[in-house]
């Protein structure tokens, strides 16, 4: 039994991670849970996470969370 995570398996553990931050978001901004899923699958946190290099995999939901957070706070409109 292969137990190490690479981009072909990475998959696996991605949607339980999204539901987890999404969660975390529309409970913090009372919003829809498919709203707060789709801001989130937009976001450069979740492209980051879906390499399995950044290992963001690693991280917690409060961690993903607050990169997320981080990066939509630096956002700005020009």
């Amino acid at each position: 039994m292969n137990l190490e995570i690479s981009n072909k398996n990475l998959y696996l553990l991605l949607p339980g991670k999204v539901s987890a931050v999404s969660s975390l978001y529309a409970h913090e901004h009372k919003c829809d849970i498919y709203q707060a899923m789709h801001k989130f699958y937009k976001s450069n946190t979740y492209k980051t996470l879906e390499d399995e290099n950044s290992k963001y995999w690693h991280l917690g939901t409060v961690a993903l969370y607050e990169l997320w957070q981080s990066e939509t706070n630096n956002f700005t409109i020009s």
